[in-house]
């Protein structure tokens, strides 16, 4: 072999491993970033439910106030969830409202137990209705959000993922968690002095 074409076929192998090698980081770094935009897209999306929610509870609450006014702290509970709700931007602090308004929702929700007047009010049926629809696009949402988190996240921790995920500016992702008082069943208590 003469070494021109030693040469020849060492540019050759050059530039095929060079286009190798570019071809799969810009195919990591492009996988990197629609992972990245489908957990932006999936909060979007629980954000806007969330924005539904808050604001078909603010009707509800106005529609039970005027038959419970004096469960005042739930209707405060509510009020302290939103206001911490718009006041951040940040992904766990809304989390974390989201879960408050669960919490005082819960005990909202179980007053038309107690008030009859309730349990016959058109607007308050069909505005708990919307709720309830509202609710379950927040489960899925939630669902659709914690699904690409957890495809980001488990990405970012392959071998060359996090490499890609680095070079692109793509950080791990939080999973959207319901807080542990969220979970709780609601005690509501209607007797003089009583919490609820």
């Amino acid at each position: 072999m003469s070494v021109g074409k030693v040469l020849l076929t060492l540019v050759i192998a050059f530039v095929v491993g060079v286009l190798i090698v570019g071809g799969c980081v810009y195919s990591g770094y492009n996988k990197a970033v629609s992972l990245d935009e489908s957990v932006n897209s999936g909060w979007a999306e629980i954000d806007n439910q969330l924005q539904r929610r808050f604001d078909l509870v603010s009707n509800l609450v106005e529609t039970v106030k005027g038959v419970a006014a004096q469960e005042e702290k739930i209707f405060l509970g509510v009020a302290e969830a939103r206001k911490a709700y718009f006041q951040t931007d940040s992904r766990a602090e809304k989390a974390r409202a989201a879960g408050m308004l669960e919490s005082a929702l819960s005990r909202l929700l179980v007053l038309r137990e107690t008030y009859p007047e309730l349990k016959s009010n058109e607007s308050f049926l069909k505005l708990q209705d919307s709720l309830e629809g509202t609710e379950n696009r927040v489960a899925v949402a939630r669902k659709h959000y914690n699904d690409a988190v957890e495809s980001l996240n488990r990405f970012s921790r392959k071998l060359l993922g996090g490499f890609y995920a680095s070079l692109a500016g793509v950080e791990k992702a939080e999973y959207f968690r319901v807080e542990e008082a969220a979970k709780a069943t609601p005690k509501v208590d209607f007797s003089e002095g009583g919490d609820g």
